[in-house]
């Protein structure tokens, strides 16, 4: 499982526009709780700035995924002597978390042309949906859930009922229960690196900070997470997957 964003471009990107959004908020007579949440009609010269910008974040961030898939398959060549195509490593499924798609979707029993901005979450659509890929539409849209290096991720597949109640959508990983910089002060990298080699999961990254801001502690428990949005209804369960390698850059 191959887990890359835009490397800050999206941030970036959402900052800038956040902020120029905000003058316009009276031009449109949009009126918000707080002003992160500053936006502009979809239509608008604004709103298709944004959207624009965002698909190059999200095109971005798939480049990232195609290299890296790419690299390791180069690795796994090298180090068993055969063509990765022989070692059956095929791109199974990709998707992108936390954008913006324009989507149709029933509201009060009208179907209805919608921009389903997801952020924190991804899209779990039913089986038989249009927007799925043949070999999946008889089982549902995969669901990739990253948990943490230390735990566990989570393959899980859409639903009817997200569909009817979330937009055809469910939650994108485990969720940070640290920031960044509070999981920097209270982690031990020598002990954590200490732990997970215990547990037979390699850990290589760029900086000890690196590790330390991806602790395990820094994240809520993803076994309960799923767990919630599979009794929900909102997505099923599939497979529990194990860390072998964790790579960070």
């Amino acid at each position: 499982m191959i887990h890359s964003g835009s490397r800050g471009f999206g941030y970036q990107i959402c900052d800038d526009y956040a902020k120029g959004m905000v003058k316009t908020l009276s031009k449109y007579s949009i009126t918000v709780p707080d002003r992160q949440l500053a936006g502009a009609p979809l239509n608008s010269e604004e709103g298709k700035r944004y959207f624009g910008a965002m698909k190059c974040a999200a095109n971005y961030a798939w480049n990232n995924r195609q290299c890296i898939m790419h690299l390791v398959r180069l690795v796994f060549e090298k180090v068993f002597a055969k063509s990765w195509q022989s070692l059956g490593m095929n791109l199974i499924y990709d998707v992108t978390h936390n954008i913006a798609k324009v989507e149709k979707h029933t509201v009060d029993g009208e179907e209805r042309t919608l921009c389903v901005h997801r952020k924190g979450a991804t899209r779990a659509f039913a089986p038989g949906s249009k927007d799925i890929p043949d070999v999946y539409k008889g089982i549902g849209q995969p669901i990739i859930i990253p948990g943490d290096m230390g735990t566990s991720s989570y393959l899980l597949v859409g639903t009817q009922k997200a569909m009817d109640e979330t937009f055809g959508s469910t939650v994108h990983g485990a969720g940070r229960r640290l920031s960044r910089k509070a999981a920097v002060r209270g982690c031990d990298v020598g002990q954590l690196k200490k732990e997970l080699e215990e547990k037979g999961i390699v850990v290589m990254a760029a900086g000890r900070g690196t590790i330390a801001e991806e602790a395990p502690m820094a994240y809520k428990d993803v076994d309960m997470v799923v767990e919630a949005v599979h009794n929900a209804g909102i997505s099923k369960r599939v497979c529990r997957m194990r860390p072998l390698c964790v790579l960070k850059g």
